[in-house]
């Protein structure tokens, strides 16, 4: 069975965006670039809540063409150009999009019979609202987070009205050169 992991950067103090959205204090470099990319490159399934998934849509499938593109947009383009992309979206329900799948209705068995089929783990990328729904409906199998050194003190929480205990076994972890480190979690299910 495939694993749905939540992919995030994160604050110490528990947040994944500013209270608009805000994502500039989120520290990235060829480093931790090149750390995600050997893992993403493993993976062939991505998940994204509708808002993230327009953002990367803007993006990605273009990146490797601009001019200045660096080794990181040139891959990650490459990446995404062939990836599975799941959507959760309310809005795109008619949408027919080339490799991608849009669930509207009945996440819980949509998303259990995407992980029944064959391929590798699949990666929640951002996406607070939908990895809050994946919460509440225990679906994520593990967490992926990149915790930055910086406390925002408020704005979208990562674990947002978590109502029951969640065990999480740690798997790797790995501090980076500009001060962001990787914890690498599995879900407990006994």
């Amino acid at each position: 069975m495939r694993k749905l992991i939540s992919f995030m950067h994160i604050s110490l103090d528990g947040f994944v965006a500013g209270p608009n959205g805000e994502m500039n204090w989120i520290k990235v470099d060829q480093e931790i670039f090149d750390f995600v990319g050997k893992r993403i490159s493993e993976t062939d399934s991505a998940l994204y809540g509708r808002v993230t998934y327009e953002m990367m849509e803007n993006y990605w499938p273009t990146a490797a063409d601009k001019p200045n593109a660096s080794r990181h947009d040139i891959e990650h383009s490459k990446w995404y150009k062939n990836a599975r992309k799941i959507v959760l979206s309310k809005t795109m329900i008619d949408a027919e999009l080339p490799n991608t799948v849009i669930i509207s209705e009945n996440l819980p068995e949509r998303i259990n019979e995407i992980k029944k089929q064959p391929g590798s783990e699949i990666l929640l990328f951002g996406s607070p609202r939908a990895t809050h729904s994946m919460i509440h409906q225990n679906l994520i199998d593990g967490y992926w987070l990149f915790v930055n050194p910086v406390i925002l003190g408020h704005g979208i929480p990562l674990f947002k009205d978590v109502k029951d205990k969640v065990k999480l076994n740690l798997l790797s972890t790995r501090p980076f050169t500009c001060g962001v480190t990787e914890l690498n979690y599995t879900v407990d299910r006994q």
